[in-house]
């Protein structure tokens, strides 16, 4: 299968340079235009949140946004794979799932609070296609005044919003096809058009379809995407509806690990040691609409509501690994399926007003999210037969339950929520704008029900067990100053509120897997408040942004149950303050030069923690620095070809709360080259690059709510694709 999918792409290739348009005039403007349309980008600003659309320099905020053409030129496979660019964000994985948790600032950003258009809750859980994503928006920072209370319990160092693509000025048809090392092939479209006598009318449909194994050893995966935005845009109305069709499936994933007290000596990079019984099945069904209405020059409302419709279904795994020296490990299962119905609106009005002293431009409005988790369990042994992390040996598939919960042939709802708000804010423009003061308030509410899996002497199965209604406002703070053109300084007060989070059904406190005493309960909200400076800088193509902050919020962790033995219990622990400092930067020094780069420095501890356990230490999972740098260049001499490379550099971070143990810093290197020809008058775009060129191994990640977990990082990946446009 590889070298079939490797003759066709030497052959489109050798076609495609011997094409004669190349030698024509017209030709080469082609390709000047493809290789610019190509280039890879990150724009500064983006929509924040009920503020709307904003440049960078105008917010007091740190927002970046990653590109169509960044996502296309890379190949990713993944929502975490783009963010691999961001020098504050990490990615690793959860517990025993494939889905991916994201680490901004060192806090969590789970999938169920990425948001998709500016709404939480409607985007796919565990995995996403970045495939559906025109571009890719990251604001650094807590958010609960921009875009309110995530409904996951994370989002607390920043956040993530996807925007979905849109029909452009000129007409879209683009076929690519692409494979991943050793057997991952797959194919994608993109077609849009706008119709009417002015354009008003947009269409744009894609879609993708891959699978096979990837450079993990015998890991498979396959994903089934298909996307449609229709918008219309005349006058003083806007319209669009989006709606996405997403299926995924992971088989034989190489998990995580559960280490005893010392870590273990890493693996051989590709090296598998997950069970291939393991799989979980992903399918989504989603999209938003959103109106827009100009009542004047001044004045605008807006409204948008959606949904998702969600399914998971899988056979997971734990691998403990019970001797480091060794590598001896056991395996233990777990069958999960689970739903969920989730559904989010908002709307607002914005003003603006403007004197020959001052400008105001006035928000309000209200948000308000629905959600309903279905889910059942099954917790299984571990398999008698031993395995191996590094001389894996695969096992029978547990078949002795230890414990049970909910319905698993039709899972009930175990948990709802109900998160609303109100929001008001104001910002206050002097001197053309020069000086902006921004300030708000969000009046949240948040409602949660969790419910009975089993039946108790005080429940039924299924039986309300447990909840709250708690109402919180939550206020922002900006100043934006631009001293002279070019230099924005900022600063910012603004706190972050999430849902408390839900005990579960087991856990690892360092101990190994143990059942949760108070499993389903729901804490209450837990709160944040961050404090930050920064500045922002833009000369012609110099782009750079500098932030200092300091986030503190409260934290809870499992830990033993003193009241009954063999058991661990979910509780508040203390506070955990990061602070910390942040430089972007974005340029082309000369022309066909790019650079992207960046670092961060965390310093992060635990403060005011229960009976003083722990009082200093550093959180698990929080490297102490992340360096990133990307470089293009469009070779002067071979007109239409790039060279591309990357560096990622990940400092030591605490492994156990104890900090005992730490995992080393590690770097990455990719390589990658980009060469545009012609077929006909058609620009055809070939892509080849190499992730982890030397196939270094490492421990990624140990973050994963405080749990000494290990996240190995990916082996070296061979990528191409071909893409063209006709």
């Amino acid at each position: 299968m590889t070298s079939n999918f490797t003759r066709l792409m030497i052959g489109i290739s050798l076609g495609a340079i011997a094409a004669p348009a190349f030698a024509q005039e017209s030709a080469d403007d082609i390709i000047v235009t493809a290789q610019k349309q190509n280039q890879t980008a990150v724009l500064r600003g983006g929509s924040v949140g009920v503020f709307g659309d904003k440049p960078a320099e105008d917010t007091p905020f740190s927002i970046k946004t990653y590109s169509e053409a960044l996502i296309l030129n890379q190949q990713p496979q993944t929502l975490g794979q783009v963010l691999e660019n961001d020098p504050s964000v990490r990615t690793t994985t959860g517990f025993g799932i494939a889905g991916e948790l994201f680490v901004i600032r060192g806090f969590a950003l789970s999938g169920d609070d990425v948001g998709y258009g500016g709404l939480y809750g409607i985007a796919p859980r565990q995995l996403i296609a970045p495939e559906l994503a025109q571009s890719v928006q990251v604001l650094n920072g807590s958010s609960a005044f921009i875009n309110g209370a995530a409904p996951g319990g994370t989002g607390i160092g920043g956040s993530v919003n996807l925007m979905p693509k849109r029909a452009g000025d000129r007409d879209l048809n683009r076929v690519t096809l692409n494979y991943t090392g050793p057997e991952h092939i797959g194919g994608a479209f993109d077609v849009s058009r706008r119709f009417g006598a002015n354009g008003e009318w947009g269409v744009r449909i894609n879609g993708t379809a891959r699978r096979g194994d990837v450079a993990i050893d015998d890991e498979f995966r396959s994903s089934y995407v298909l996307g449609g935005a229709f918008d219309y845009n005349s006058g003083p109305l806007r319209l669009s509806l989006d709606v996405v069709y997403q299926r995924v499936k992971v088989q034989h994933q190489r998990p995580k690990l559960v280490i005893p007290g010392v870590i273990p000596a890493v693996p051989d990079a590709s090296t598998n040691y997950g069970q291939p019984w393991q799989n979980t099945t992903l399918r989504d069904i989603f999209g938003q609409f959103r109106a827009e209405y100009d009542i004047s020059d001044n004045a605008m409302i807006y409204a948008a509501f959606g949904a998702r419709d969600g399914s998971e279904r899988g056979f997971y795994q734990t691998i403990s690994v019970t001797n480091a020296v060794t590598g001896a490990a056991t395996a233990t299962g777990s069958f999960i399926p689970r739903t969920d119905n989730n559904e989010a609106a908002t709307a607002g009005m914005r003003v603006k007003l403007k004197s020959d002293f001052w400008t105001h431009e006035v928000n309000f409005g209200s948000s308000i999210n629905w959600l309903v988790n279905r889910n059942a369990y099954q917790f299984y042994a571990a398999s008698a037969t031993p395995t191996n992390i590094y001389d894996p040996v695969a096992v029978p598939r547990p078949n002795v339950a230890t414990f049970s919960g909910g319905n698993i042939d039709d899972p009930f709802p175990i948990t709802r929520q109900k998160l609303s708000s109100l929001f008001v804010s104001d910002t206050i423009g002097f001197w053309d704008d020069r000086l902006l003061i921004t300030a708000g308030l969000r009046l949240q509410t948040i409602g949660s029900k969790s419910y009975a899996a089993n039946a108790t002497s005080n429940v039924v199965a299924g039986g309300l067990t447990g909840q709250y209604n708690k109402d919180a406002v939550t206020p922002v703070f900006g100043v934006v100053i631009k001293p002279v053109q070019g230099l924005s300084l900022y600063a910012n007060r603004i706190e972050g509120l999430v849902p408390g989070a839900t005990a579960a059904a087991t856990a690892n406190a360092g101990t190994g897997i143990l059942p949760v005493s108070n499993a389903g309960e729901v804490l209450p909200p837990f709160t944040s408040t961050q404090y930050e400076v920064g500045g922002k800088l833009s000369l012609g193509k110099v782009n750079a942004g500098l932030a200092l902050f300091q986030i503190d919020r409260d934290i809870a962790v499992y830990t033993l149950d003193t009241a009954r033995p063999g058991f661990l219990v979910y509780g508040p622990l203390g506070v955990q303050r990061h602070r910390g400092i942040e430089l972007s930067i974005d340029a082309e020094p000369v022309d066909g030069l790019r650079i992207i780069a960046g670092g961060s420095i965390i310093d992060a501890k635990l403060r005011r923690t229960q009976g003083g356990v722990n009082e200093g230490n550093k959180p698990t999972g929080v490297p102490k620095y992340l360096l990133n740098a990307n470089i293009e260049w469009d070779v002067p001499f071979i007109p239409a070809l790039t060279l591309t490379g990357r560096v990622v550099n990940t400092g030591k971070q605490a492994a156990n709360l104890t900090n005992t143990l730490s995992l080393p810093s590690w770097t990455r290197f990719d390589l990658g080259v980009r060469y545009i020809a012609l077929v006909g008058d058609s620009p055809l775009t070939l892509r080849a690059g190499v992730d982890n060129v030397a196939n270094k191994r490492y421990w990624a990640s140990a973050f994963d709510s405080f749990r000494p977990d290990l996240q190995q990082g990916a082996p070296r990946t061979f990528k191409a694709s071909a893409s063209i446009d006709f």
